[in-house]
């Protein structure tokens, strides 16, 4: 016959049984872990993203011709001659050697110069500290030149930079220079004549007298 203290024991291990079992239980059911999916809080609703359609930029492109030229003050022509003489100023400013007339290199870069710039020039390429440093390094330099923008259009004068180049050689070796630099160039009846020429960091104003 089973005493009280037995019957006790065999109740307390019938529950411990049953505990270990609810445990597992809930341990294998769907959805239980460490990282459980959060649902909404009663009351609150989801929030939804807005996709805001993109505006169509106020300044585009149409498919219509767009003649610019049809708003500048020179035409295509014009400003093709323009840059053209500024180009092969710019390349003959570039180009001279020791072993010539300081006379003829000056009259090469006036013939695209108006008759004051031309004089400026003149008394620069000629001067004897130029010269006899050219000729003391026997340099021989020949430039060409490329626009390389359109800073400036007025009626009767443009500003360009004008990239210039000149390969040089030399007692004291070979050298390449390059330098940027703004050409006004003016029209002068049918024709076109250089104005000025400075850095191109300086600027112009282009021919104020027109």
């Amino acid at each position: 016959m089973a005493q009280p203290g037995d019957k006790r024991g065999l109740a307390f291990a019938a529950i411990v049984v049953v505990i270990a079992a609810v445990g597992l239980y809930l341990t294998m059911w769907p959805g239980s872990g460490d990282s459980p999916e959060e649902k909404p809080a009663a009351g609150r609703t989801p929030r939804s993203v807005v996709t805001v359609p993109r505006s169509t930029p106020l300044a585009t492109a149409s498919n219509a011709p767009f003649d610019i030229y049809a708003y500048l003050p020179l035409t295509k022509e014009q400003l093709a001659a323009a840059a053209d003489l500024a180009e092969r100023f710019t390349a003959a400013y570039g180009t001279f050697r020791y072993d010539e007339e300081p006379a003829a290199y000056a009259d090469r870069v006036k013939a695209f110069t108006t008759a004051d710039l031309g004089s400026v020039l003149a008394r620069t390429l000629t001067s004897p500290g130029t010269v006899e440093r050219n000729q003391a390094d026997e340099v021989v330099s020949t430039g060409t030149a490329k626009v390389k923008e359109i800073r400036s259009v007025e009626k009767t004068s443009v500003v360009l930079v004008v990239t210039g180049t000149q390969q040089i050689t030399a007692k004291s070796g070979a050298k390449q220079l390059t330098d940027d630099y703004a050409v006004t160039v003016s029209e002068m009846g049918t024709d076109w004549r250089v104005f000025d020429i400075q850095p191109a960091g300086d600027g112009q104003k282009g021919d104020e007298s027109g």
